[in-house]
């Protein structure tokens, strides 16, 4: 199962950019080890909206950050879809 609402490529892309381990991650959002974090960063599990502000806390960014992307691909789908 994929999220389809989040943007879990930036969510990866920006952990590595800071060194932040799977682990760090998983302790901080209350996850018992790395693997079920990293479930929920591959889009096995969901994230949940209560995870959110920690999630964004501990990447440095704004919560904001995990659509933008999306949206941006969702807009640019459309346009394709009118167009044909």
């Amino acid at each position: 199962m994929t999220n389809n609402h989040l943007d879990l490529e930036f969510i990866k892309k920006r952990r590595k950019e800071l060194n932040i381990s799977l682990q760090s991650m998983a302790l901080s959002l209350g996850f018992k080890n790395a693997s079920t974090y990293l479930k929920y960063e591959r889009g096995d599990y969901s994230f949940k909206a209560e995870h959110l502000p920690q999630l964004a806390e501990e990447l440095n960014c704004d919560m904001e950050n995990f659509f933008v992307q999306n949206v941006v691909k969702s807009a640019t789908k459309h346009k394709e879809q009118e167009v044909s």
